[in-house]
């Protein structure tokens, strides 16, 4: 089996990456949300340029697919035009912003505290930042955001507002949006100042501090964040309905429709789910997930063979055939190549493909070593089922 590549960056809106099904272009809405005429704008694009999907990301963004090197100079441009382009890629690279989708609609403040940060990251100085340096804003009175990736995080806990830096337990108390803002870029200052950079320009907040980093005092302290909230399932909630999508994958029309469910924006979230504040009752797209119980909600699956040129199997068929075999505690991730995009944590089994079968990891991750060794699709069934 061939290594795979590991790009260490993300495509973008003006910096597209290159796959087996052609360009790949990621849209980073402002706020982590759409309004009505943007999302029916970016559905019409992904039909007039790409394959027709919209893929939903872990990073609370959307991705286009199939583009060809002579539709991205239009598609750029129909972008500008609904709002949803950055100044140039690198701002656009480093604006890696993820809020809590269930957060009211309307000036809040993690929107205002959003805002700050964009444009703050948009300055120059802040260009030495990784593509994967992340902040999470999640200030309600419970974490959404607990188990997703940030480097720098503004959250809430009984005294007030919090910064955090990631791989800390706690964080320094902050008396205001403003004040969480400045904080937070100067802990994004320290960070690169005091060599959480490698020469190969990555880099993150938990590792630099693993490393032995010392936060300065005026960036540390002991106030704890208010507790993780269960993670969120399809259905109503938070005064809104909140739609999955089968591996992140969205058809153009089912976007459309969504578009015309009466919600005042739709929230995108990072675990490929769209949020429709507002709204607790409206026709489901075909193909999105509405039930909790629904078994797909376990599996996940990265774009895979043709899509991708490192991987080693069509991902996503697989996937959906063995759902139904999956046990309703455990969760399966297929993966195209060891790099496991799709999940880069652990999961119950863990699925890779090449010519002599299927390799099945147990309670771990792509890159780790398999249990069981060139499988028939009969015996994984096999032993999921058992």
């Amino acid at each position: 089996m061939t290594a795979p590549v590991i790009r260490g960056w993300c495509p973008g809106a003006r910096r597209p990456m290159m796959a087996g099904d052609g360009l790949v272009l990621r849209v980073r809405p402002p706020l982590g949300e759409l309004t009505p005429a943007q999302a029916t704008g970016l559905a019409d694009l992904a039909q007039l340029h790409g394959n027709g999907l919209i893929e939903l990301t872990s990073r609370a963004n959307l991705q286009l697919r199939g583009l060809s090197d002579d539709s991205h100079a239009p598609l750029i441009e129909a972008l500008a035009e609904l709002d949803l382009l950055d100044a140039d890629a690198e701002v656009e690279a480093r604006r890696n912003i993820v809020l809590d989708p269930f957060r009211p609609v309307g000036p809040d403040v993690q929107n205002r505290i959003a805002a700050g940060l964009m444009q703050g990251l948009a300055l120059p100085e802040f260009a030495a930042l990784p593509s994967k340096f992340g902040f999470v804003v999640d200030t309600g009175p419970q974490r959404q955001l607990a188990e997703i990736s940030g480097d720098i995080r503004i959250e809430a806990g009984p005294a007030g507002l919090i910064l955090r830096a990631d791989g800390c337990p706690t964080g320094r108390l902050v008396p205001d949006a403003e004040t969480a803002v400045r904080l937070a870029l100067d802990l994004a200052r320290w960070f690169t100042a005091s060599g959480g950079v490698g020469s190969d320009g990555r880099g993150r907040m938990a590792r630099h501090l693993g490393l032995g980093a010392i936060l300065p005092t005026d960036l540390d302290g002991t106030h704890s964040p208010h507790a993780a909230a269960a993670a969120p399932v399809p259905g109503v909630q938070a005064g809104g309905l909140c739609l999955g999508a089968a591996f992140g994958l969205l058809p153009a029309p089912a976007l459309r429709q969504l578009a015309a469910s009466g919600a005042p924006v739709l929230r995108m979230t990072p675990w490929r789910m769209i949020f429709l504040p507002g709204v607790t009752a409206t026709s489901v797209p075909e193909g999105m997930i509405q039930y909790p119980a629904d078994p797909i909600l376990r599996v996940q699956a990265c774009t895979g063979s043709p899509g991708c040129p490192q991987a080693n199997i069509a991902t996503r068929d697989l996937a959906r055939e063995l759902a139904a075999s999956l046990p309703p505690w455990a969760r399966l991730h297929v993966s195209g190549c060891a790099k496991g995009c799709a999940q880069p944590g652990p999961a119950d089994f863990t699925l890779l493909g090449g010519s002599g079968g299927f390799d099945l990891i147990r309670n771990g991750t792509a890159w780790d070593p398999p249990a069981h060794r060139a499988l028939s699709l009969a015996q994984i069934h096999e032993i999921l089922g058992g």
